[in-house]
């Protein structure tokens, strides 16, 4: 069996943004949807509510007048939970309790035929835990739509694990004959998206909390450099705070408080202060009438230098070379077998964020990992208090002759984009190893259902086999918590496939 039919009639329990968003999918497909809530009066609301969004559809010709009222028609409010007994397919979409869930569950499968598909929207419970409360685990499977569902491609199909392949089989194709883009993945913390977004917000509040950079200069610095849509405290404040914080505890405590996935302490305090973002008006950033918006640290005009010395290969800044000749400025190549880096005219070095800081050296400066360089609009720099003030200027004049704004930071290990792929990268290989879902699966996910740029694995081919498993390796050196620990996949990834000579 593969998708419903059309002629299936199709249920959503629970009329809030979600289950409303998951009816007018369903819907507009062609199916009849039936509508329920344990509030009286509810489902005729929701019901009004999304003829509404049809309405105004047709307004902007993106629907006709007569596929409106032929959806419209398909559309009943249901009064009792009995009058879902004839449907294929109940999408619950309810409080974020499992014992509230759970007790769902039972009472449909009291009701529901043998062949109806149950499925859960649920995005941070467990659907074994949801699906165990049945007679017939096998047809539960997770649907996590996202909001908002009529507009966002992206479904993560989930594999209880109790569920039956031909029930995650029929959950996929029926997403796709819905118009969607589904993806399959097992039932983990957080599933794919949840689970390998959590190190975008993790470590632009992780630089925050060390001093390093303010909110405006790391959220520029990810869109900027990183080419991200949105940086982390914009998005979060957009999201709410209390949200994202909720989903970064759950799939923290639901990995048994797994360091990598431990909350930030700031974002707890702006919780705890009612601070939620644009919903109540203040997050990061205030939101009010007279607001002042914060402008990200960028650097006054520096004078660039005649001329530098790239000694190796750059790897993934190797574009660099080019656009320095491109300005005017002269690059003289030379071999170097200890690894690379550039020197600057009076003697100091500029070199790629590797998860070492500058303040480990006499006369260095760090610069940030970009998505694209003759692209990005800004680059961050990385100098410590011993960093001759000279060698900054250079460093600063160098990249502003590129035409890039330039935001000078703390020293972070790491900087602000390289540190957060790095770690997207590594969990991306962690839960391949770990059967999650498939590479393509991945980056699909992180394409569509957060916007990233690129996926994790398309990031990896890009920066190289062992680029992502050395910067966190250093990571992990200075801060040896396990918090940057690279797996053992991202390891294997990035040097098993060597060929050693000898014996171990």
């Amino acid at each position: 069996m593969t998708a419903l039919d059309l002629s299936s009639p199709v249920a959503v329990v629970g009329t809030g943004t979600m289950g409303q968003g998951i009816a007018q999918v369903a819907l507009t497909a062609g199916h009849v949807v039936r509508l329920y809530d344990t509030v009286p009066g509810r489902a005729r609301e929701a019901t009004e509510a999304i003829v509404a969004r049809l309405d105004r559809l047709v307004e902007k010709d993106r629907l006709t007048a007569a596929d409106r009222d032929a959806a419209r028609a398909r559309l009943l409010p249901a009064e009792a939970l009995t009058d879902l007994a004839d449907c294929t397919l109940v999408v619950e979409a309810v409080l974020e309790r499992l014992d509230v869930k759970q007790q769902l569950m039972r009472d449909l499968e009291d009701i529901v035929g043998e062949d109806c598909l149950l499925a859960t929207n649920t995005s941070s419970l467990s659907v074994t835990a949801i699906g165990g409360a049945l007679r017939n685990p096998g047809r539960f499977v997770g649907l996590h739509f996202f909001n908002p569902a009529p507009l966002l491609p992206l479904v993560e199909v989930v594999s209880g694990f109790a569920t039956d392949v031909t029930s995650a089989t029929r959950a996929y194709e029926m997403s796709r004959a819905w118009g969607k883009t589904p993806v399959a993945c097992a039932d983990t913390p957080g599933f794919i998206v949840n689970r390998i977004a959590r190190p975008f917000y993790a470590e632009a509040f992780a630089v925050y909390e060390a001093q390093a950079a303010d909110p405006a200069t790391i959220d520029a610095v990810l869109r900027e450099s990183g080419g991200f849509k949105m940086g982390a405290f914009e998005l979060t404040d957009l999201i709410g705070q209390d949200v994202n914080e909720s989903v970064t505890h759950s799939v923290w405590q639901s990995f048994f408080q797994d360091v990598r996935f431990t909350p930030s302490l700031a974002q707890r305090r702006l919780v705890e202060a009612g601070r939620l973002g644009r919903k109540t008006g203040h997050g990061w950033y205030d939101y009010g009438d007279d607001a002042e918006q914060p402008e990200p640290h960028t650097a006054e005009p520096a004078q660039a230098p005649a001329y530098v010395v790239v000694e190796g290969d750059l790897g993934p800044a190797a574009e660099l070379v080019a656009l320095f000749r491109e300005a005017g400025i002269v690059v003289r190549e030379e071999e170097e077998d200890h690894g690379t880096r550039m020197v600057l005219p009076g003697g100091g070095q500029l070199a790629l964020a590797d998860g070492q800081t500058s303040v480990e050296f006499r006369d260095v400066v760090y610069f940030d990992l970009a998505l694209d360089y003759r692209r990005a609009g800004r680059i961050a720099l990385s100098a410590s208090q011993d960093t001759a003030s000279g060698t900054l200027s250079e460093a600063i004049g160098l990249f502003q002759a590129l035409g890039k704004n330039v935001s000078v930071v703390g020293g972070a290990p790491g900087m602000i984009v390289a540190r957060t792929v790095a770690r997207i990268v590594d969990l991306a290989h962690d839960a391949v190893a770990k059967g999650v879902a498939t590479e393509e699966d991945i980056d699909t996910a992180m394409r569509l259902g957060v916007n990233y740029p690129l996926g994790p694995f398309e990031w990896s081919r890009r920066l190289g086999r062992s680029w992502a498993y050395d910067l966190l390796d250093d990571l992990h050196l200075r801060d040896p918590s396990g918090r940057y620990a690279p797996s053992l996949a991202l390891y294997r990834h990035a040097y098993a496939t060597e060929k050693r000579e000898g014996t171990p």
